[in-house]
């Protein structure tokens, strides 16, 4: 018996998406641009799916636009909207615990010469708001903040941040990554003031590789990807119908009536964080986020621990900062806040899910007690 706590880098498809999927590839498998019954019928599967989605967001459902995925909807917000509107200004905010889905399209629009100011954040990874209120200049055309970071659950002041970025700069465009936010926490874009959210399927037990980005009406983007115009010339492209139909599925199963699901997962964080506290020096990093905890075990290397877990069947993931990009900004979330390196090397992520349940918390943490103190005994010192 496997025990999972990687739910922040995917999660297992809910039966419900399976049922809906298979019947969208066996039943109404027409491509939705044909004119004949079947098409309609693919067609139908794509409105009712905006119209799902869009309530969960009080949007309206012409402001949901499907694409591949997380890293796809975050690259049509911030490279479309920079292209479209670079006459206005070239310069763009963001910060420096972002995912590499935001920073890598930043370093590209770097090399077309825009100009990108990277805001620090503090020890909780929390973006600091004078900060971002002295960063924004007449020729601040777009700000990119995450809502919730992916590696230690630290959850953004996104209503603050966007009403800060409209009274100094009403023409600024507002992007959220809201991929580990949306079906955890409450995402209402107007509320927010919010001009695009990115979101991805299978963090939320829906499909791969499809995900939506939400575009405030009226907001002046550019396409990234070009073809037959679909989806109002936003994102050419056959339209995924299969994951289109998952997708609706596990969005209308998430985030139910107030949010019960997010509750339940946060309860076995709150054990977690309780129970992995009888660990000796330990460090826990993590953020309000209902289903991500980031935690640093002293004097050992992340990777080991993981393995050594792997081999008792509990599955989890590096929480430590990726030292490979070499132009990284960040340099990861961990040493944006300040974590010294006994520490930092030392850190994973457990992350959470509504399947899991306590009693996988109880055998992890056995696990660990078992583990931790016989690979600190190897640690050269």
């Amino acid at each position: 018996m496997s025990i999972y706590f990687d739910n922040a880098a995917t999660t297992k498809v809910f039966p419900e998406v399976l049922a809906v999927m298979q019947e969208a590839m066996e039943v109404t498998y027409g491509n939705p641009s044909a004119k004949h019954i079947k098409g309609l019928e693919a067609e139908n599967i794509i409105k009712e799916a905006q119209e799902t989605i869009a309530k969960t967001l009080r949007a309206k459902p012409k402001e949901i636009f499907f694409t591949s995925g997380g890293t796809e909807s975050n690259n049509t917000a911030i490279i479309g909207t920079a292209m479209a509107n670079q006459r206005q200004g070239k310069h763009v905010i963001t910060t420096k615990i972002e995912h590499a889905s935001v920073y890598e399209p930043m370093y590209y629009l770097e090399s077309m010469g825009f100009e990108i100011t990277y805001l620090d954040v503090d020890s909780h990874g929390i973006v600091q708001l004078e900060q971002l209120k002295d960063a924004i200049r007449p020729d601040t055309i777009l700000v990119s903040c995450m809502m919730v970071n992916n590696e230690i659950g630290a959850v953004e002041p996104i209503e603050e941040i966007g009403k800060i970025i409209k009274s100094v700069n009403p023409d600024t465009i507002f992007h959220v990554d809201a991929i580990q936010a949306y079906g955890k926490l409450p995402a209402v874009p107007k509320n927010m003031k919010v001009d695009l959210l990115s979101m991805s399927g299978h963090k939320i037990h829906g499909p791969k590789g499809i995900g939506f980005l939400y575009v405030k009406e009226g907001t002046k983007i550019q396409p990234i990807i070009f073809g037959g115009g679909q989806q109002k010339g936003i994102r050419s492209g056959t339209e995924n119908v299969p994951g289109i139909a998952g997708l609706s599925c596990a969005c209308k199963r998430m985030i139910g009536k107030h949010y019960e699901n997010a509750k339940k997962i946060c309860q076995v964080k709150e054990y977690f964080q309780e129970r992995i506290n009888e660990i000796e020096n330990i460090k826990d990093n993590s953020g309000q986020a209902p289903h991500i905890a980031s935690i640093s075990f002293r004097g050992l290397r992340s990777e080991v621990l993981l393995h050594a877990l792997e081999d008792k069947g509990i599955y989890v993931s590096s929480g430590s900062a990726c030292s490979s990009n070499k132009k990284q900004a960040v340099s990861g979330t961990l040493n944006a806040i300040g974590i010294s390196n006994d520490y930092k090397d030392g850190t994973l992520r457990f992350s959470f899910s509504i399947e899991n349940t306590k009693e996988e918390v109880d055998e992890t943490i056995e696990a660990l007690k078992e583990l931790v103190p016989m690979l600190r005994r190897f640690v050269r010192r």
